[in-house]
This record gives structure tokens, C-alpha cells and sequence, in this order.
């Protein structure tokens, strides 16, 4: 599962980067995205960014909504059938048994509403026993919203896979520098990794070289999460 602490952090980023690694290793991979807000027919989508970026063509939309709302609000205002996280349960459950991995991107946060009775991601994740990796912000409020998806996470029983930064700018400010040591803190554990700002608009062969040194070797990169906060600590702005 890949989800995040709000909306607009990198999520899809970092779900192609993890396909893209998972798939040069061998591993058939599919993709699913349970409901597609912000997008009409025909528009390309967060799973389109991901074929472009990990060449990955087992790719699965359920629902597409046209409004940027949340899939439970963006369902009642197209006066569609919101999405039912227990089908796509079943139907990830069936992707599972064929293939080696399958990547569920959510939308938003891990607390957006599916539909009226208040389903989430963590609920599928729950569902599904899937670990979660949590895509966070580099900046200014990070560690509130970050604090808050863990527990939130911790008391839904759902499993912490790794923290990545979605977006790491190439001159980060000292919030951002200081929020390293702190992210880690708040997870018990080191980084799983920071994808590169702009790492969306590479071509795929550059885009995995920047997956590769951008995530833990847990999931088939090389990034260093020591070595990362020691480049980047919050002294290094003075050196």
C-alpha cells in the first residue's frame, strides 16, 4: 500500500519508483489505483505517470471520478456508486495470486472517505495485510501530519513498511534539514528513502537510476539513510 500524510506529496512518484525497481529485479508487477478523483474520461491519470515512469503496463483504475474531491465526496457529487474498498479487496486478492508484487496507490491521506460509511485505505490495507509505505512532505509541518498518519496507522493495525520523502529539493531549506533526524524519530527508524524533486518529468532509464539511490535496499535501491541525514543535517547550510 502507498499512501501519504495529505494530498500532493509525491505519492504516485514514489509508487512508480518501487514498481520500477521491483520490475528490473524480474518481478511482475501490477498497479492498482482504487478511485481516480480530479480526471475525466480520457485524462491521463496517476497511473499513466506510472507506466511512463517504471514501464509497468499492469495497470488497474476502478473507479475514475471528475471532480478533486475526495473519492467518497467526488462520487456523491457525480451522483455515481462511490468505490467499495471490500471489492477492490477481493480484486486485489486475485492480482496477488498471479503476480509477485502488487503496489495500491490511495488517494490523498490514509483517513480519505471511499464512501458514506467512512472506508479508507488503512481499512484496505488492514483487509489485505499489507504493510504501507508512508509518503511524507520535506517541509514546514511535515512532523504534525507525519506523527499523526503513524498513529493513526499504529491504531488501525496496519503495518509500517518505510517512510520516504516524496519530493527532496536540490537546496532544502533548514526546516526541511532538520526534519530528517525528527521523521526518523517519529517512525523508530531510519528513512526508507527521499525521491529527488523533479524526478516525475525524467525519462524511465533516468528515472530508475534516481529510484535506485532514492529508496532502502528493502526495496531494491541503495539509498543510505545515515549517509543521507549526514549530507543533509541541519549544520550543513553554514559549512
Amino acid at each position: 500500500m502507498v499512501t501519504g500524510t495529505c494530498t500532493g506529496v509525491g505519492k504516485t512518484v514514489v509508487t512508480a519508483a518501487l514498481a520500477a525497481l521491483a520490475a528490473a529485479r524480474g518481478a511482475s508487477v501490477a498497479v492498482v489505483k482504487p478511485g481516480q478523483t480530479g480526471m475525466l474520461p480520457g485524462e491521463a491519470g496517476d497511473l499513466d505517470d506510472v507506466r511512463r515512469l517504471a514501464a509497468v503496463d499492469d495497470l488497474h483504475e476502478f473507479a475514475r471520478f471528475p471532480d478533486p474531491l475526495s473519492p467518497a465526496a467526488a462520487a456523491r457529487h457525480a451522483g455515481l456508486p462511490p468505490v467499495r474498498l471490500a471489492d477492490v479487496a477481493g480484486r486485489v486478492r486475485e492480482l496477488a495470486g498471479t503476480r509477485d508484487l502488487v503496489l495500491v496507490e490511495g488517494a490523498g491521506g490514509l483517513l480519505v472517505r471511499y464512501d458514506e460509511e467512512g472506508a479508507t485505505i488503512a481499512d484496505l490495507a488492514r483487509w489485505l495485510g499489507a504493510a504501507a509505505v508512508v509518503t511524507a512532505r520535506a517541509d514546514l509541518g511535515t512532523l504534525n501530519h507525519t506523527a499523526l498518519t503513524l498513529e493513526a496507522m499504529a491504531h488501525r493495525g496496519v503495518q509500517l513498511a518505510g517512510v520516504v520523502i516524496g519530493s527532496w529539493p536540490a537546496a532544502p531549506d533548514l526546516a526541511m534539514r532538520s526534519n530528517i533526524r525528527d521523521l526518523e524519530t517519529i517512525a523508530a527508524r531510519p528513512l526508507a528513502g527521499a525521491l529527488p524533486a523533479g524526478a516525475g518529468a525524467l525519462d524511465p532509464a533516468e528515472f530508475l537510476t534516481a529510484a535506485h539511490a532514492a529508496l532502502a535496499p528493502a526495496f531494491g535501491g541503495s539509498f543510505n539513510a545515515a549517509t543521507f541525514r549526514d549530507s543533509n543535517g541541519p549544520n550543513k547550510e553554514n559549512q
